[in-house]
């Protein structure tokens, strides 16, 4: 059982730079796929990031690759997504989200916002 918690959204013009973080609580963090999510006003929540739980593997939607990317740090319990390039397309609540094998993205945190002005 994990507690997710997203920080570091906020507004920012195209072309800028944000980066999200995803605080964790739980030993078995470690253990867990973590994943970013986005769900754009008005749009179903769509797949951004994974990478797999020791950082040796990394996955992204065709809209955020080449852009974005996914990291942790298993020491602190945390997974960013640093978010370059960003368009007003992007505008989105993020959410992180954990796969324990086998089971799918079984947790969620609550979202942050992240608005990237035109």
């Amino acid at each position: 059982q994990v507690q997710l918690v997203e920080s570091g959204g906020g507004l920012v013009q195209a072309g800028g730079s944000l980066r999200l973080s995803c605080a964790a609580s739980g030993r078995t963090f470690n253990l867990y796929r973590m994943g970013w999510f986005h769900q754009p006003p008005g749009k179903e929540r769509e797949f951004a990031a994974a990478i797999d739980w020791n950082g040796g593997a990394t996955y992204y939607g065709d809209s955020v690759k080449g852009r974005f990317t996914i990291s942790r740090d298993n020491t602190t319990n945390t997974v960013y997504l640093q978010m370059n390039s960003l368009k007003p397309e992007d505008t989105a609540n993020y959410y992180c989200a954990a796969y324990p094998s086998g089971a799918g993205w079984r947790y969620w945190g609550q979202g942050t916002q992240v608005t990237v002005s035109s």
